[in-house]
């Protein structure tokens, strides 16, 4: 992540807005892993499992304010991909430095006013019984369970309000790509249809593993105590997609890799 970071921040052949949101969203990964990873094995190599109060609200709000950003980003990217292959010739019009840096603005805007909103939800709750939580960082859900106040109401609001949030943006990552594949279909160019593809592939793939890791953790009924398995997940959800993202852009991207 940082490698990309600094290619694209250093290489005037990167300015470009596919690689203004790919550096955006490799800031995001590089944060979101350091809330979460430095913590667990600063806590290993010292033989504790232990978090203060004011931590753990630090981390669901810096954890929460990341991962939705970072979504937003992925969309953003998504109408990027639209514009370039629908709109070549509006591209560099509609898709110039400002536009880009009001749209990163609104993600960053956006994402903090959820993040308060969602952890404000959580720590207005009285927690007077147990303080064990079953996963290596905090973690809405099981923060939840250890309340001793009915905590129905703030799950589903949080629920409803963070479905809305991703429903959205998947639906226009999906619109975005119906046209763009309408788009591809049309070019009569073997050579443009590859270039296209190439193009969109990484980003559907990271679009999945976020996807795909996210569900997976929320979705899963966890066991108590938790299992390998619950572990597993864990941290694939939290790991996994800020460690790949920069693995598949860079992988078959010649400009990174030159860059690099």
């Amino acid at each position: 992540n940082l490698l990309v970071i600094l290619a694209v921040a250093f290489d005037h052949r990167l300015h470009t807005p596919m690689y203004f949101f790919l550096m955006n969203l490799s800031i995001l990964d590089l944060s979101s892993i350091s809330v979460t990873v430095p913590k667990s094995i600063g806590n290993s190599l010292l033989n504790t499992r232990s978090i203060s109060y004011s931590g753990c609200v630090a981390q669901v709000f810096l954890f929460f304010f990341l991962t939705t950003n970072n979504f937003i980003v992925l969309t953003l990217m998504a109408y990027d991909r639209y514009v370039a292959i629908c709109k070549p010739l509006y591209y560099k019009t509609i898709m110039n430095l400002r536009a880009c840096t009001q749209m990163i603005a609104v993600a960053w805007i956006f994402a903090l006013l959820y993040s308060v909103l969602h952890t404000g939800n959580t720590f207005w709750l009285p927690f007077c019984s147990s303080n064990v939580i079953d996963k290596f960082f905090c973690d809405v859900p099981q923060i939840l369970s250890i309340s001793c106040s009915d905590a129905n109401m703030s799950e589903l609001l949080i629920l409803v309000i963070s479905a809305c949030l991703y429903f959205i943006d998947f639906i226009c990552i999906v619109v975005s790509y119906v046209h763009i594949f309408t788009a591809v279909f049309k070019i009569p160019s073997k050579h443009g249809r590859h270039k296209a593809y190439t193009t969109c592939l990484p980003h559907i793939t990271i679009i999945s593993i976020f996807l795909s890791t996210g569900i997976t953790a929320y979705v899963k009924p966890t066991s108590h105590p938790p299992s390998v398995l619950d572990l597993i997940v864990d941290v694939l959800y939290s790991v996994l997609p800020p460690v790949m993202n920069p693995i598949i852009y860079s992988m078959r991207n010649k400009e990174i890799k030159a860059a690099i």
